[in-house]
């Protein structure tokens, strides 16, 4: 088992270009934690180890269930900066994106819209919102998502000196791949409607696996529609629509708003639902009425 400070490494959660994710124990708590260590290509990059630190500082600034939470800051004997976080066991929406019902599916996009408005309150645009950076906390009842990675690629991007388009081509919003300076939250309440719609189909709303190819897409292009076959209420095509436009004035205006609107097309899809089972129900009873009625006549018969 590696060392890192007084944390005991055993295996990594995720990594990606900036650092890597250990699930790790504090001997000292008796606690498992999870250890984000900055890449071996960043380390000796004054300003990139900086900014790493000082984004764990906002982190634990970020007093909210739906953030994970940062314990400790530190660098490590042989000079690796590392941030100690809550480990949340329940995985990722990653992991769980799979036969989910159109409900399910709803409330996760329902918890991703209110856990991103918390990290916009708190002035961050986080960048790249996906499945995988969205933890899912099984200690409550029902789950919480909760966001992990808040901002980092935003601010280690700035940091390198590079012009360097982040967050997952899948779920980015245009004006992201444009690398454009006049991005704000908007471009997470695309995001979040990009993975509320894959939670919904089964996959990404459009199938741009680069930047350029984001860039490439016609600016009127529209998602496939999903309603119908769900049996939701329509207005979820609308919203959809809306929430993925090109223009980001024509998405709702805070994922706030994106989840306020979603909930309500959740509340209106439960009457459907109720309907659907009455037929069954009355069917049911009408076959015990049948039953009944039988055997009274066959009993009247053998008396």
């Amino acid at each position: 088992m590696k060392q890192l400070g007084r944390y005991r490494l055993a295996r990594v959660l995720g990594s990606g270009a900036f650092a890597t994710v250990w699930l790790g124990e504090d001997p000292d708590l008796e606690a498992e934690v999870a250890v984000k260590v900055l890449a071996d290509n960043w380390v000796h990059n004054a300003d990139v180890r900086e900014r790493f630190l000082a984004e764990a500082r906002l982190l634990r600034r970020v007093d909210d269930p739906r953030v994970v939470r940062v314990f400790d800051l530190g660098v490590s004997d042989d000079d690796r900066p590392y941030i100690v976080m809550e480990y949340v066991p329940g995985g990722t929406l990653a992991d769980r994106m799979d036969g989910l019902s159109a409900a399910d599916a709803l409330a996760y996009g329902i918890e991703a819209a209110r856990a991103l408005h918390v990290v916009h309150e708190a002035g961050v645009v986080h960048r790249d919102v996906k499945p995988s950076n969205l933890l899912v906390d099984d200690r409550t009842t029902p789950p919480r998502l909760m966001v992990s990675d808040l901002g980092s690629a935003k601010v280690l991007a700035e940091a390198s000196g590079l012009t360097v388009t982040t967050g997952t081509p899948l779920y980015m919003a245009p004006e992201q791949a444009h690398q454009s300076d006049g991005f704000d939250a908007r471009v997470d309440v695309y995001a979040v409607a990009a993975v509320t719609y894959h939670l919904l189909s089964g996959r990404p709303p459009f199938g741009d696996s680069t930047a350029g190819a984001v860039l490439a897409r016609r600016a009127d292009a529209r998602p496939a529609p999903l309603a119908a076959s769900m049996d939701v209420p329509a207005e979820l095509d609308r919203l959809l629509s809306r929430a993925l436009s090109w223009d980001p004035n024509k998405r709702p205006a805070t994922a706030a708003d994106l989840a306020d609107a979603l909930e309500r097309i959740a509340d209106d899809g439960e009457p459907t639902r109720v309907r659907r089972e009455v037929p069954t129900t009355l069917v049911l009873v009408l076959c015990v009425v049948l039953f009944l009625a039988a055997f009274t006549g066959t009993y009247l018969l053998i008396r």
